[in-house]
């Protein structure tokens, strides 16, 4: 495993906190939730990692599963499709909720294929940047939902790659020279 994204995820008890998914009451809903965080270590300052992550428009650039993004007018929102090593993409609407970039913070809510919740979380370390992902979702896609038990390991595998992917393209992104004015 690359050492500078490392993963994890629980499947335990979710935790339950203001506007994120409640707990399932059917047991079997628990296999159609998720919790993921990943760590980004990357060799840039914080705030140049916190202009570009605060630009979802821009993913589909250096995150190469990020297919596509359509910012809504009120450019506070807008739609993702995503497609990772697996055969379906998912479209994903996502509504910001929290942008603080003194704290760096970006927090957005998500609705469509996935429901819930995703932030970052920026900081600065020795040398650069660590950017913590954060994300409490469940699963609506309905093939996604049949094969929600016995898919469960390779759904989790696929966030690993996309992620992966997802931390070298930025840095990259980051380390490309910005083009002349």
């Amino acid at each position: 495993m690359d050492p500078s994204s490392r993963s994890g995820g629980a499947d335990g008890a979710d935790r339950t906190r203001a506007g994120h998914p409640a707990p399932p009451a059917n047991p079997v809903d628990r296999w159609t939730r998720y919790r993921f965080r990943n760590v980004w270590d990357l060799d840039a300052p914080p705030a140049r990692v916190y202009t570009a992550l605060e630009r979802p428009e821009s993913y589909p650039l250096w995150w190469p599963q990020i297919r596509a993004v359509a910012p809504d007018a009120d450019g506070n929102s807008g739609t993702a499709l995503i497609r990772s090593a697996l055969p379906y993409t998912l479209r994903v609407s996502a509504a910001e909720r929290l942008r603080d970039p003194a704290r760096g913070i970006l927090e957005v809510a998500l609705r469509g294929d996935l429901e819930g919740w995703a932030r970052w979380t920026v900081r600065a370390r020795p040398g650069g940047t660590r950017a913590l992902y954060e994300q409490e979702v469940e699963v609506h896609r309905p093939l996604m939902r049949l094969l929600a038990l016995p898919g469960r390991p390779v759904f989790r595998l696929n966030h690993t790659l996309m992620m992966r992917a997802g931390r070298r393209g930025l840095a990259a992104h980051l380390a490309a020279r910005p083009e002349a004015v």
